[in-house]
């Protein structure tokens, strides 16, 4: 018999391990018995990723805000930059790290549970985390500069071991990163006030030159958005451990907690960057404009957090009913990675100046109610393949090339 995967924290040693999903394809991934919780959080998050990505498909702005919005918009524009910077922009991201964390503790205890030990399990995990990157690459090239794929696989494959180190150690490193998290901030927001927001390389007219501008500037984000939530993917390796998401009636004080603290944290350190950005606070001096900037950053930790602690208190809150809405959001968060690239493609075609263009016409809100809108699109396709029985292809693709000898 194989040893558990990952070493049990003495505060956990008593907890009995989930039920082992019925119905497994050659893979042994689930095809029945999912908990609602971690997709159901994927699905609504994906709505947040849509609002911070729209806005940076725009271009023509002579001058815009520490987190990229224009300067010069209407109070319509003001008020969306306000409430995003104060509740999308940073939050959404630690979020889905906690939650990419997460996941890999099931995919590691779904291996356990098949007989596979732990070097196989490894293997499979880092061959993942290699395809993400390629997955990153494409994307980068083809659609979208901000790519998280690369990111999330950069934490995949450099930090996979950390599935086997005690919590204590986890708790510790997760606090070193925030710290280093912290620092690097203050450094970005120096730059930013000292030369303005750079620019992005969303107005190239010739899509060449569009795919070359993408690329030089991921290959520098992919592994320093990596950095930005390292300290949540390790954090949600421990909130897996404890099944915070997959029994959440059983944690139910310590996910109010994590959720009102965490999204406390993150309106209070959020509020400083947001009225600087909306224009609604225009005496601050610089000094203070960098450590707003610094403390918003940190502060979206907490709030990735709390989003998921939420989606676990709501899905708690939904066990046996039958919601259309909530059904359709956890079809999203099943097929997350189809409807990530799909806004990224619906963007392009939308915004880009070799397509419709308007990304020159609209102003932030504009671009914000188009996010709204791709991501209702999305949502209702995820639930036309759910109600199909069909999977999102990107995930069939992904699980292809990552058990490519299964098949």
């Amino acid at each position: 018999m194989s040893r558990p995967l990952v070493p049990a924290h003495p505060s956990s040693r008593d907890t009995p391990p989930g039920p082992t999903p019925p119905g497994r394809d050659p893979t042994g991934g689930p095809t029945t018995g999912r908990t609602l919780a971690p997709d159901l959080a994927r699905g609504a998050m994906l709505l947040l990723i849509a609002l911070a990505h729209a806005h940076m498909h725009r271009y023509g702005d002579e001058t815009a805000g520490y987190r990229g919005y224009a300067t010069d918009g209407g109070l319509a524009d003001r008020v969306v930059a306000g409430l995003q910077v104060l509740l999308v922009d940073g939050r959404a991201l630690p979020m889905f790290a906690a939650l990419f964390g997460y996941g890999l503790v099931q995919f590691a205890d779904r291996r356990a549970a098949a007989g596979a030990d732990w070097p196989a399990t490894r293997t499979l995990l880092r061959r993942r985390s290699r395809w993400l990157i390629g997955f990153g690459l494409v994307h980068a090239a083809l659609l979208f500069f901000g790519d998280i794929l690369a990111s999330y696989g950069l934490l995949g494959l450099l930090l996979v071991g950390m599935l086997r180190v005690r919590d204590r150690t986890l708790i510790v490193i997760a606090a070193v990163g925030t710290l280093v998290f912290a620092l690097l901030s203050l450094g970005t927001g120096f730059t930013i006030t000292e030369n303005g927001s750079p620019p992005l390389p969303t107005a190239e007219a010739n899509p060449l030159d569009a795919v070359a501008a993408r690329l030089s500037i991921w290959a520098f984000l992919a592994p320093a958005l990596a950095v930005d939530v390292f300290a949540p993917f390790l954090l949600g390796i421990w909130a897996a451990r404890r099944r915070l998401l997959d029994q959440p009636g059983q944690h139910l004080r310590l996910l109010r907690r994590i959720a009102l603290v965490g999204l406390a944290i993150a309106v209070a350190g959020g509020a400083p960057l947001a009225l600087i950005d909306a224009q609604l606070w225009t005496g601050w001096g610089n000094g203070v404009a960098i450590s707003a900037y610094a403390v918003h950053g940190v502060s979206g930790i907490a709030g990735g957090l709390g989003y998921a602690a939420l989606a676990g208190l709501l899905a708690h809150h939904l066990a046996g009913r039958r919601n259309p809405v909530v059904t359709a959001l956890a079809a999203t968060g099943q097929r997350s990675l189809t409807c990530y690239l799909l806004q990224s493609v619906a963007f392009v075609a939308i915004f880009a100046p070799f397509a419709a263009g308007l990304g020159g016409q609209l102003s932030d809100a504009g671009a914000s109610a188009v996010g709204i809108a791709v991501w209702l699109a999305t949502v209702l396709l995820a639930e036309t393949m759910r109600r199909a029985g069909r999977r999102g292809p990107a995930e069939t693709l992904l699980r292809r090339l990552t058990f490519r000898n299964a098949y």
